[in-house]
């Protein structure tokens, strides 16, 4: 059965510029499938299989509840890659029920929806939200979310560092001035890693 769903995140302007900046290189991640297995108080593993850009990938984790495993699983497994997700904090979880929305009388098929919220390495905070009638899919698909838009915001700004450099030697001062003003936007969407901070001094040094 397919359920509604909807992601909305914090600053969707600045999604759309990243997705712009990407083109045919933004990585769209979307869930396909996911298995829970808990052992209340003791340990939960999850198994998530989502397709990256169309391909199949099955990621597996561990932790002291569902949902910990499943933050634990797709941001160690996409961290190895994109540094900056080691330095996000999630800052806030949340579930609610739109009660009105049963379909059943005695049933609990409500749509719930559910918040999660970030912080990056320079505080600032982002809310993910997805809404449908399965609450574990609900929350695969908003973590899912977190890690598609900062593995994205990682790149567009590696991307438009190197063709800001490439700008300046050509002398294109035009594209020299629109890629600082995009710069300065979509380092807001990223957090600390390596590259990002070397690219940063480089940038502040020119």
């Amino acid at each position: 059965m397919r359920y509604p769903c909807h992601v909305t995140i914090i600053a969707p302007e600045t999604q759309e510029l990243i997705r712009r900046i990407l083109g045919d290189g933004y990585i769209e991640l979307r869930l396909a499938k996911l298995a829970t297995e808990e052992v209340p108080e003791l340990a939960a593993r999850v198994s998530v299989e989502v397709t990256e850009r169309g391909a199949p990938l099955t990621i597996e984790g561990e932790g002291v509840g569902p949902l910990d495993a499943l933050w634990g699983a797709l941001i160690g497994r996409y961290a190895r890659e994109y540094q900056s997700l080691k330095s996000l904090q999630l800052a806030g979880f949340s579930v609610s029920a739109a009660i009105e929305s049963k379909r059943r009388k005695a049933g609990l098929d409500a749509l719930g929806k559910v918040e999660v919220a970030v912080i990056n390495s320079e505080g600032r905070r982002f809310l993910f939200i997805d809404e449908s009638r399965s609450v574990m899919a609900s929350a695969a698909r908003a973590v899912i979310a977190v890690v598609e838009y900062f593995v994205n915001a990682e790149r567009a700004f590696v991307t438009l560092s190197h063709a800001r450099k490439d700008a300046i030697a050509r002398g294109r001062q035009d594209l020299v001035t629109r890629y600082t003003a995009e710069l300065a936007e979509v380092v807001k969407s990223t957090s600390y890693a390596e590259v990002i901070e070397a690219l940063r001094r480089e940038l502040d040094g020119i």
